[in-house]
């Protein structure tokens, strides 16, 4: 009995010294690692704080670390191979989904309504007219600005101290100007959408997602004959290609409604600078003023008028 006693002891000291070993060795392989930001690609960028996630090779989700400094910081991570990607965090109005693994880790924001009550002087958003074959898409706000980068392999160890990242933009600007825009004296209230749109961004995979959405924005008088605005989007869609549709929607002093659709997909396809896109068109024929006397125009539902753009 005695030796039996004897052996169990040894058996459980020797368990108790490994496990000391393995402890000692965990904690060892927790290394200081310095992230850099580098901003080469987006000079201009200036965010508040700053996310990188790692995802461990073996799986068991992504570790996310934040930043104050848009520069960067030190982190603490265990030795190991991950995939890594960074996005800025202060953007208000981005939501994030699949984000258990890199390749499907997606941005995206929420939905909207088609037009403002605001712009529009208090008409309701149910029952705003679409532009034909955009019925289904969702409604989305447009996103603020991120800038984000990917590394699909990174190893960290003791001999590697620095992983260093390159953010550049994930959003477009898209410009609209509109110019010899008729009777536009005649206006209270302008609204305009933009169709065929990506509706996310995969930050892993570094491209816009496959969802289509359709996006509303101000359009504002820069002066007596011409409208401006402009929309951030995710880009469009290349591995879903579609068509693009602008569509002005104007209400009268009188009261009317009507909305004016133009195909300006030639326009972002053929963009120089895919991050930069300006639409520019010319010509829409809002109606006249009513006239003063007894008759008075129909102010129910909205009109619709298709414009075709001369190539």
């Amino acid at each position: 009995m005695k030796k039996l006693f004897v052996c169990l002891f040894a058996a459980l000291a020797a368990a108790s010294c490994e496990h000391k070993e393995l402890c000692y060795d965990h904690m060892h392989s927790l290394l200081q690692l310095q992230v850099v930001f580098d901003w080469t690609h987006a000079p201009e960028a200036s965010p508040a704080s700053m996310s990188l996630y790692l995802f461990p090779e073996e799986g068991g989700g992504p570790i996310r670390h934040e930043f104050t400094d848009p520069a960067g910081g030190e982190i603490r991570a265990t030795e190991g191979r991950y995939g890594a990607l960074c996005l800025n965090s202060d953007t208000e109005g981005i939501r994030y989904r699949n984000t258990e693994k890199m390749e499907t880790f997606e941005i995206t924001t929420e939905t909207a309504t088609l037009i403002s009550e605001i712009a529009l002087l208090g008409i309701r958003a149910d029952g705003v007219p679409r532009a034909a074959g955009t019925e289904e898409e969702r409604v989305a706000a447009a996103p603020g600005m991120v800038w984000r980068d990917s590394r699909r392999e990174v190893f960290i160890s003791a001999g590697e101290h620095r992983l260093t990242l390159y953010p550049s933009a994930a959003v477009a600007l898209c410009t609209v100007e509109i110019r010899h825009v008729e009777n536009l004296a005649n206006v209270q209230g302008l609204s305009a959408s933009l169709s065929g749109m990506a509706g996310g961004y995969l930050v892993g995979a570094g491209r816009p997602a496959d969802e289509r959405v359709t996006i509303p924005f101000e359009l504002t008088k820069s002066d007596a004959t011409t409208l401006a605005g402009s929309v951030q989007t995710f880009g469009h869609c290349p591995s879903e290609p579609a068509a693009h549709m602008l569509t002005v929607y104007a209400v009268l002093k009188d009261g009317r409604k009507w909305y004016y659709t133009f195909d300006v997909t030639d326009q972002i396809h053929s963009a120089p600078d895919p991050l930069h896109i300006r639409i520019q068109l010319d010509g829409l024929p809002l109606p006249e003023a009513a006239s003063s006397g007894g008759f008075r125009p129909t102010v129910e539902g909205w009109q619709d008028v298709y414009i075709d753009i001369a190539m």
